[in-house]
C-alpha cells in the first residue's frame, strides 16, 4: 500500500474524538476537495510503499493504544485496505475507516466514519477549474452510502461551510434514513479562529435538528500541520 505517514496521536473528529489513536494515512484519492487539508495524499498525492508487516511491525511499536484509523486520501480505492482492516481486527484492535462513501469495497471494521462530500467542496476556481466536473460527479454516491450504513456501525460527517449548507445536508439525511445521532456536523476550517467562528451557528442548527456537534480537536490543540 501507498502510505503518506502513520502516526499516533488521539482522535480529533467524530464519535470517538479525544480518543488515543493510531493513524495510517493511505495516499491516493478519487476526489479533489477545495478545502482538503491533506493535499499531499490528493490533489499532489505522496508516500511509500509500506508492507503489511511493516504496518504491523509500526503498529506494534504502540502496546497501549487499541483504536486505529484506516484513513487517507480515500482508502476504500484499495483493495489492501480491507486485508489491512481484517488483519488489525484480529489483532484484537478497534478498527475505524473514514471514508467518502463514493466508492465501496467489502470491508470489516468496528466504525465506518463516512463523511460525503457537499457541493461546498467542489473546486470550482482551483487550478483553473479543470477538477470541477469530475469531481462533481464522484463526490456523492447514495448506493454506496447506503450499503456501508447497512453493513456497519457508522456516523455520517458533514464538513459546514456556511448555513446554506444544511439545506444539502437535511436533502441527504433523508436519503439515506440515517439516524440523527449518527449525523455529525463539522466546521470547516485548519485554524481555531475559523472553527470558532463558526461553531457557534452550527451548535445551533445540531440543537434544532438533533444532530451533534463535531469538534477538530487535533486541529484546536496542534493547528494546521501533519502527524498530529
Amino acid at each position: 500500500m501507498k502510505i503518506s505517514e502513520v502516526f499516533a496521536s488521539i482522535q480529533g473528529e467524530g464519535l470517538l474524538a479525544g480518543v488515543p489513536s493510531l493513524f495510517i494515512r493511505v495516499s491516493g484519492c478519487n476526489l479533489r476537495c477545495v478545502w482538503c487539508d491533506t493535499p499531499y495524499t490528493s490533489w499532489n498525492p505522496e508516500g511509500d510503499d509500506w508492507s503489511m508487516q511493516r504496518i504491523l511491525d509500526w503498529v506494534g511499536e504502540y502496546q497501549h493504544y487499541r483504536h486505529v484509523v484506516v484513513t487517507g486520501g480515500e482508502p476504500m480505492l484499495f483493495e489492501e485496505t480491507a486485508r489491512l482492516s481484517e488483519v488489525l481486527k484480529v489483532s484484537g484492535l478497534h478498527v475505524t475507516i473514514e471514508t467518502s462513501g463514493s466508492v465501496y469495497i467489502r470491508t470489516k471494521c468496528d466504525l465506518m466514519s463516512i463523511s460525503p462530500k457537499l457541493a461546498n467542496s467542489t473546486p470550482r476556481d482551483r487550478d483553473g477549474g479543470r477538477w470541477a466536473a469530475q469531481h462533481d460527479r464522484a463526490r456523492l454516491n447514495l448506493d454506496v452510502i447506503r450499503r456501508l450504513m447497512t453493513e456497519h456501525e457508522y456516523q455520517l460527517k458533514f464538513v459546514v461551510v456556511e448555513p446554506a449548507d444544511l439545506d444539502e445536508i437535511l436533502e441527504l439525511v433523508s436519503q439515506t434514513g440515517a439516524s440523527p445521532e449518527r449525523v455529525l456536523l463539522m466546521p470547516e476550517g485548519v485554524d481555531a479562529g475559523t472553527l470558532a467562528a463558526r461553531s457557534g451557528w452550527i451548535v445551533d442548527r445540531c440543537k434544532q435538528h438533533g444532530f451533534r456537534f463535531c469538534p477538530r480537536l487535533h486541529v484546536m490543540l496542534y493547528g494546521s500541520r501533519r502527524g498530529v
